[in-house]
């Protein structure tokens, strides 16, 4: 496994997160220890997750599995550098009283104390606003987070989801406020096929030392060789990828990408990750494994290497936006 320090931080971590979201909803927690210990076993050291994973009524399951896998000891959290997230609802009838959710300081003492104890840890080493909350000032934000980390809670914080301007509003009030550090990272979309975080997101977050962490790296499997898998019988394209699929000139730019990674002798997800881990700013994608198979998957394309005519392909089959502002402007 390869390393790296999360933005500008001196926390080093692996060069792909484990991402957790599988866990309850469609792996069960036998399997699901079963693969953290199979990603610890390979050198990842960065597990994510999110209060709400889970879902539905069973919100806060996933923080629940990964709590009782540490509770097996074996030096499992000490290892690893655990990401959760706050802002969502957690009220399991989808219905929040007041002051149950987002980023009020009151919300954030909570949900913080929550997600400790279904983790079973004294400690979350990277706490992420899993959106922007438009109600809430970063003072206030900031004054709840500095508490948790005097109280020593919580280590580092990081957003995700947050457009270029709230990285750089969340980040000049910190430094106003002085004393905190502020985000060290943003978890957003990014993959091949949605490149739109290279206009002003991933700017931001270099410009302010944000390690990016890259969701969705397949883009909910179209990016997975999700046609190849179709014609051979295998499992068909569901939620995203089916609505990709059904646009006649998504599918063509869709069977473009296999065809070139066919010519290379590359499997489309592997090459899709080791794209990622090839542009400027990102620390690691996320990769949500439901199956031992499928990390498996995952760790070659960390030593996978995309030579340049490869590379030069996959920017002609997916252009990016360009940045800002030169994408909309002379």
């Amino acid at each position: 496994m390869k390393y790296t320090q999360l933005g500008r931080t001196g926390l080093k971590v692996s060069r792909l997160v484990l991402g957790t979201m599988n866990f309850g909803p469609q792996t069960d927690e036998a399997d699901s220890h079963a693969i953290m210990d199979a990603a610890l076993d390979a050198g990842i050291n960065f597990f994510d997750t999110a209060n709400v994973y889970g879902w539905g009524e069973n919100k806060g399951r996933t923080e629940e599995i990964i709590g009782n896998w540490f509770a097996q000891g074996g030096d499992r959290r000490d290892k690893t550098v655990i990401a959760t997230k706050v802002y969502g609802n957690m009220g399991a009838d989808g219905e929040a009283w007041p002051n149950h959710d987002k980023l009020s300081a009151v919300n954030i003492r909570r949900a913080v104390d929550a997600s400790l104890k279904r983790l079973r840890t004294d400690h979350i080493d990277l706490y992420q606003f899993h959106h922007i909350d438009r109600a809430t000032s970063f003072d206030e934000i900031w004054q709840a987070i500095d508490t948790l980390v005097q109280q020593g809670k919580v280590l580092y914080a990081g957003s995700s989801n947050f457009p270029g301007y709230k990285i750089a509003q969340a980040n000049e009030t910190a430094a106003r406020r002085g004393g905190t550090i502020g985000l060290v990272s943003e978890q957003c979309l990014y993959n091949l096929a949605e490149r739109r975080a290279e206009m002003e997101v991933i700017p931001a977050a270099q410009e302010y030392g944000l390690g990016v962490i890259p969701w969705s790296p397949l883009h909910g499997g179209l990016l997975g060789g999700v046609i190849k898998k179709e014609v051979q019988g295998g499992r068909r394209a569901s939620g995203r990828a089916a609505d990709a699929l059904a646009d006649p000139a998504k599918r063509a730019q869709i069977q473009a990408y296999e065809d070139l990674l066919d010519k290379h002798g590359v499997e489309p997800g592997e090459a899709a990750l080791a794209w990622l881990l090839t542009r400027p700013g990102v620390t690691g994608p996320i990769v949500g494994p439901r199956t031992a198979d499928q990390l498996a998957s995952a760790l070659r394309a960390v030593e996978l290497e995309l030579p340049d005519e490869l590379l030069t392909g996959l920017d002609e089959v997916f252009p990016g936006t360009g940045p800002a502002p030169e994408a909309f402007a002379w």
